[in-house]
């Protein structure tokens, strides 16, 4: 096994693409896949599994404001973070899965979309890609809304290597995840809305023997648990931080917040 694993960080350029739904799933409870297209599609890149792009939705008038930063207008669109789920450049289509939650601009655009509705699209900004070398387990933790990225990652790896996904979900969520690699899922169901954040992954952790040696843990949920989890397999599995990499995908309190957790 490497001592380190190989990341190789690549930027793209960014642009803002004017999108139309051209398919509307339901491919588990509160989850909605929904294709986009457009010929502005072409030049698309999307090299790693965790990547995000800027979701731009229409304002109240219904109009899609792809202006840029700093123009008449940009400051007051609505842009959310999201995961490019699979991108088929041949075919123009980009797929994105929704989580459908209580309240939210995203949640109110894709509980109406239908066929015809538009869609902005901005980045990635840039791609870091994990490559699968020298690691011997791919350990993949978060919620709802990192199920995309794992999902994503999950038909990536080969067969020649194993994975574990720790995912923490509402009662009776279940959605089929498939690899050829050699894959353990462990779903964690979220009994208390009110709990400690984070508690229920912590949990589960700790109940599951887990090797640190060739072990690259990937995790993202909320911000503070995220931190939590993160420190937890450091200090409390004695990971090596270069081995683990985390991000808060969403913020308790906070509106559209996306951001890498590395202290």
């Amino acid at each position: 096994m490497s001592n380190l694993p190989n990341i190789t960080r690549v930027r793209h350029e960014v642009r803002m693409r004017r999108t139309t739904v051209s398919r509307v799933e339901m491919i588990a409870p509160k989850m909605k896949r929904i294709t986009l297209m457009s010929d502005e599609l072409r030049g698309f890149t999307s090299l790693g599994f965790d990547d995000h792009v800027k979701l731009i939705f229409p304002g109240a008038d219904g109009q899609l404001n792809l202006s840029p930063p700093g123009a008449e207008g940009a400051s007051e669109r609505v842009m959310r973070d999201f995961t490019p789920r699979r991108f088929d450049a041949t075919a123009g289509e980009l797929v994105i899965d929704f989580v459908i939650h209580d309240d939210g601009p995203a949640t109110s655009w894709a509980s109406d979309a239908k066929v015809g509705s538009v869609l902005g699209v901005g980045g990635p900004r840039g791609s870091s890609i994990i490559s699968t070398d020298g690691i011997g387990l791919h350990l993949l933790i978060g919620d709802e809304t990192a199920l995309p990225a794992i999902a994503r990652r999950l038909e990536e790896l080969p067969a020649s290597t194993s994975a574990m996904v720790v995912a923490e979900v509402e009662p009776g969520f279940v959605l089929p995840l498939s690899s050829r690699a050699n894959l353990q899922v462990v779903w964690v169901p979220r009994t208390d809305p009110n709990a400690v954040t984070g508690e229920f992954l912590l949990g589960a952790l700790d109940n599951l023997p887990i090797m640190k040696q060739g072990c690259f843990a990937w995790a993202a949920t909320e911000t503070q648990a995220v931190r939590a989890i993160r420190r937890y397999l450091v200090e409390g599995r004695g990971f090596d931080k270069r081995w683990v990499k985390a991000a808060g995908y969403w913020q308790r309190g906070a509106v559209g917040s996306h951001v890498v957790v590395d202290d």
